[in-house]
């Protein structure tokens, strides 16, 4: 079967980039899995509906290395691939019909600012929250207090 072009447009992924080596003609090969998610909306006023598809996308090489590097849940991304038939017989001989989604480019949508924060969140939701203090810090024996009070005068016109 021939190849078909697949665009999934704003995206957004659903969880964080698999990446795996395995085996390949010239030796270990990055491959990563990405979930992505995309919205379509149809109709107007009370009859708009929307729906969703995902699609698990497979990348290789160099492109599945900075993926799993740069991405995460919640990414916004634009994917351009191709679906091609992955039918195969299981083990008792029944017809598996599968499709597989290779992605070709995948553009990084969000700013790097954008992705710095995501990451920093996750980095911080994977780590054990600190147990807050039960007292300020002390100092020279006695205990501070947090100031209330402003610190420079307010000018009212």
């Amino acid at each position: 079967m021939a190849n078909v072009q697949v665009i999934q447009r704003h995206a957004h992924l659903a969880g964080a980039v698999k990446l795996e080596f395995v085996n390949g003609r010239e030796g270990n090969i990055a491959k990563a899995v990405l979930t992505a998610i995309s919205n379509t909306r149809r109709g107007s006023g009370d009859s708009r509906e929307e729906e969703s598809t995902a699609i698990q996308w497979t990348l290789w090489g160099k492109q599945a290395e900075n993926a799993a590097e740069y991405l995460g849940k919640g990414s916004h991304v634009n994917i351009v691939g191709r679906l091609r038939n992955n039918n195969y017989q299981d083990n008792e001989g029944a017809d598996v019909y599968a499709l597989a989604f290779t992605a070709e480019e995948v553009d990084y949508l969000d700013s790097r600012a954008d992705s710095e924060a995501r990451r920093a969140r996750m980095d911080g939701a994977s780590a054990p929250q600190a147990q807050p203090a039960t007292s300020a810090p002390k100092a020279n024996g006695r205990t501070r207090r947090a100031r209330t009070e402003p610190q420079g005068e307010a000018v009212l016109a």
